[in-house]
């Protein structure tokens, strides 16, 4: 049976909130760390209502352009609001349920085996792949690389080439699952202290402690503010 006369999409206006919030801050020369109007003030002069407002801060927060402090405001976390368009971030939301459930199980496994067979040569590019993170930060960066890297080290430590090749067909759901979760506040030092706990294990050669050590990460990994969205819900957005 055609889709072709399915029922038509809805326009969601927080979807139009967010256009207006976008040409408002680049109209108006907002940088990083300034502060948007009040949520009650926005629905007002745009006409509104506040949970319409509310969600598009939410889209807002969720994709890191914004940091919401409770009793404190909003506050911009780049100089723009060039949000990512509402229906790729619905999809990536449908898909990171999977992508977290594939890391978890083939993760697991993969740091147990690195705890058996690591070699000296990978306890040093594990070493080297904190020292990185650790790095970037200091420097105020979300360390995205160096959880590459050390992510890498463990899969290569394990020296399993199909294991290898399973994680090499998720690359680049891997690397949104990644990106989604180090923008998450406070998430980089977590996770730089969950990377050091998993290295301690492999590298005392405890294979039981390091698929547990690896199992926290991934879970912690899986708790974003993205799942926690409902794209279609206006009326009752998140708190």
């Amino acid at each position: 049976m055609t889709d072709a006369l399915r029922p038509m999409a809805k326009p969601r206006l927080y979807e139009q909130v967010l256009e207006r919030l976008r040409r408002y801050v680049a109209e108006g020369g907002l940088k990083a760390g300034d502060r948007l109007p009040p949520e009650r003030d926005l629905a007002q002069r745009l006409g509104v209502s506040r949970a319409s407002v509310k969600q598009a801060i939410v889209v807002l927060e969720v994709q890191g352009l914004v940091e919401v402090r409770h009793g404190g405001g909003t506050y911009l976390v780049r100089d723009s609001l060039d949000a990512e368009p509402v229906e790729r971030l619905v999809e990536r939301r449908r898909r990171l349920p999977d992508v977290l459930e594939a890391r978890e199980a083939l993760e697991t496994k993969l740091a147990e085996l690195a705890a058996e067979r690591r070699t000296e040569d990978d306890l040093a590019a594990l070493s080297l792949a904190l020292s990185h993170m650790a790095d970037e930060i200091a420097e105020g960066a979300h360390g995205v690389e160096g959880d590459r890297l050390f992510h890498a080290a463990v899969t290569a430590a394990a020296h399993s080439s199909l294991l290898a090749e399973f994680m090499r067909s998720i690359a680049d759901q891997i690397t949104e699952s990644r990106n989604e979760s180090l923008r998450q506040p406070g998430r980089p030092a977590r996770s730089l202290a969950q990377h050091r706990a998993i290295l301690r294990a492999i590298e005392a050669q405890e294979p039981k402690q390091a698929a547990a050590a690896m199992r926290r990460h991934v879970r912690t990994v899986a708790k974003v503010r993205l799942l926690d969205w409902n794209p279609d819900d206006e009326r009752a957005p998140l708190d």
